[in-house]
């Protein structure tokens, strides 16, 4: 006798169809990705904001009101929680602003009370390297073979996944993730390779976290080095979604997509966390120059780009043969009858030499040892190329050459110990090096300074960075005149960071109804901003840190040092569309552990009944109202699907599920622009 499916297994089978009819659908509405932003009654004349007293002193002509307040908030934060265009309205949009250009001005302690939970962030590189070692060396600390620990590792993993599935979660997605946590455990001997930038980069490698961060996982058992970029990642999301300098947090991640590292590179997974908060963070509203320098000396910089095993070949040809003089006197002065030489072995056994990287725990070190060094131009390169002048920024190979030169001996003291800037003057060119026509005459350590401030003050980098900027917070082909602006206020402050956002945001080009709502948002702005949007808590947020992965930006995991792209090309897919409304469903029907949303307060009293009064209502809330025409009349026909009414074809409506409809207006074209 062929068994019936269960009830409950045919309703889930049933709203996953459901669902899935409903992203097909949407599709259709997403075609207007491609074109500028059409909403309903964009061309109507409200009330104008230039006469509003909340928009005072801005260049404000084609927006309303509201719409100059949800702009700011789309581009100089995050998204707009519930309230805060009331708040924003209340205190002045001009004040807003001038506070966010200021955010020492803003007290933040409540977003530091929820960062307390991830004690990797206050951590040297260090002491993270003692805390959560490689595989081999937390083997041999536990007196066990490689393979024991992994097996160890492992099983940790697996009673995670049982205890996921017990409570619900996602199973499947969390064996991808364990498996991948273990493939990876030993990069650095077999470094995992990019399929790209978009949706397929980083996939199975931005699941290395495993279920780390997971809300009935005991942290205080995790020791292996997946944690650090685990915690990371989250604390990344958590201030996003949490903290009131909105525009501070969005500077630090474009300026760490602008000076990009990629975690899964060897050391890198224990020095990111020190770059971002020690290089990054300090700088990101002050003088370029001083974070230029500042990203130059960080371990991690190095470490990515090669720089620290960058030497003089002369240098390193002469400091070897001084070695190797130096270990034959010492045999020469330990032989004799009694020693060493041809009639004994050495008296006091010498020690092996550390490999030259100084992690004498490599499992790469013996086949290094006798590795020739020599000048590398990575870092000359990508510094002037993406740093500061840009690709079009006038400079030739013999500059890249004479930069690499001037680089050589910054290196790494300690790198896998206690790793920290170090000049070693031995291994620098001395020779006079011509950069960009200046010339440069061999002074050690200077030399490098010098080409940062050469290049700091180039009207080639004021240009491209703020045409970076600018592509960021404007347009993904900002007008050319602000550009200039900004470029010639960079120059007459000698590279002011702050003094270049106030003149863009300043600018009538800012507020231009050309380029309100036309940026397509990154999975990262996405994930954020819906999560601000339908005003979530958030415990844990692992679960946004997998959906931002998934979507196709997985956090501190871009390969190429280019960053990831701001433009809406690099988005656009149809994987990446579906992707965006399957999170939305999955956010706002409170299937994400370690997030809540409370639907019933967000949507009011109508939510429960009728499902035309919670669209306009959900409409309202997330989109201020501006719906395209053929996206409200793809919503409209998804109002009487079952699932929307919780009612059986014959049964009558028992109760409207809000959260589907919020869940879709969240999917809409309209909401993945900002």
């Amino acid at each position: 006798m062929k068994r019936k499916p269960s009830r409950k297994f045919e309703s889930r089978r049933g709203r996953q169809k459901a669902i899935s009819g409903l992203a097909a659908i949407f599709f259709l509405a997403a075609l207007t990705f491609a074109a500028p932003y059409l909403s309903a009654g964009k061309n109507k004349k409200d009330k104008s904001a230039e006469s509003s007293k909340a928009t005072k002193a801005l260049p404000i002509q084609d927006l309303t009101e509201d719409e100059a307040i949800l702009q700011a908030l789309n581009r100089l934060g995050f998204g707009p929680r519930p309230g805060d265009l009331e708040r924003v309205k209340e205190m002045g949009l001009q004040k807003w602003i001038d506070r966010q250009l200021h955010p020492d001005s803003i007290n933040d302690s409540a977003l530091e009370v929820r960062l307390d939970r991830f004690p990797t962030l206050k951590m040297s590189s260090a002491k993270l390297y003692d805390e959560f070692p490689q595989p081999q060396v937390a083997a041999r600390r536990e007196g066990i073979s490689v393979e024991e620990y992994r097996k160890e590792q492992q099983a940790r993993m697996q009673e995670a996944t049982q205890a996921n599935r017990n409570e619900g979660s996602d199973p499947g997605l969390m064996n991808n993730q364990i498996q991948a946590q273990f493939e990876n455990m030993d990069s650095d001997a077999n470094p995992a390779k990019s399929n790209g930038q978009g949706q397929n980069q980083g996939q199975n490698r931005g699941m290395t976290e495993g279920a780390l961060g997971n809300p009935m996982f005991n942290y205080a058992e995790i020791h292996t080095p997946q944690r650090i970029v685990a915690e990371l990642s989250m604390a990344k999301v958590t201030r996003a979604i949490y903290s009131e300098r909105q525009l501070d947090e969005e500077m630090v991640d474009f300026w760490y997509n602008h000076f990009n590292v990629f975690a899964a590179k060897g050391a890198d997974r224990w020095l990111i966390t020190s770059y971002e908060r020690d290089a990054i963070r300090p700088h990101v509203m002050g003088k370029f120059r001083d974070l230029l320098e500042a990203t130059a000396k960080s371990p991690a910089m190095m470490f990515f780009l090669d720089n620290w095993l960058s030497v003089d070949p002369a240098a390193w040809a002469k400091l070897q043969q001084e070695q190797r003089e130096r270990k034959a006197m010492r045999q020469q002065r330990m032989g004799g009858p009694f020693g060493g030489g041809p009639f004994g072995r050495s008296r006091f056994p010498q020690r092996q030499p550390a490999p030259p990287n100084g992690n004498p725990n490599d499992p790469n070190a013996k086949g290094k040892q006798n590795q020739e060094r020599g000048l590398n131009e990575n870092y000359g390169r990508e510094l002037m190329e993406l740093h500061t002048l840009g690709v079009d920024g006038g400079y030739t190979q013999e500059d890249v050459i004479n930069v690499a030169e001037a680089f050589t001996g910054w290196t790494i003291e300690q790198p896998r110990r206690d790793p920290k800037f170090f000049f070693d003057d031995r291994l620098h060119d001395r020779g006079t090096k011509t950069v960009l026509g200046h010339q440069i005459h061999g002074g050690g350590m200077k030399d490098g300074e010098e080409v940062l401030d050469i290049l700091a003050r180039d009207p080639h980098t004021a240009h491209h960075i703020s045409f970076e900027i600018a592509q960021r917070f404007v347009a993904d082909d900002p007008p050319a005149t602000l550009v200039d602006r900004m470029a010639e206020t960079f120059l007459k402050t000698d590279g002011d960071i702050r003094e270049v956002l106030h003149t863009m945001i300043y600018s009538p080009e800012f507020w231009s109804k050309d380029v309100y709502r036309t940026k397509i948002k990154t999975p990262f702005e996405l994930v954020v901003s819906a999560t601000r949007a339908v005003d979530a808590d958030v415990d844990v947020p692992f679960m946004l840190v997998q959906w931002t992965t998934r979507i196709g930006q997985p956090l501190y995991q871009c390969e190429p040092p280019t960053g990831y792209s701001n433009k809406a090309d690099a988005w656009v897919n149809t994987g990446a569309l579906l992707n965006r409304m399957n999170f939305s469903l999955a956010l706002t029907t409170n299937r994400l552990r370690g997030t809540q949303v409370r639907m019933e307060t967000l949507l009011g009293d109508h939510a429960a009944t009728d499902p035309h009064a919670t669209l306009d209502r959900a409409i309202q809330a997330f989109l201020g109202g501006q719906l395209s025409q053929q996206t409200r009349e793809t919503l409209e026909k998804q109002l009487a699907d079952p699932q929307i009414l919780q009612a059986s074809l014959d049964d009558p409506v028992k109760e409207v599920n809000a959260a589907m409809i919020a869940g879709l207006v969240l999917g809409s074209p309209e909401f993945q622009r900002r």
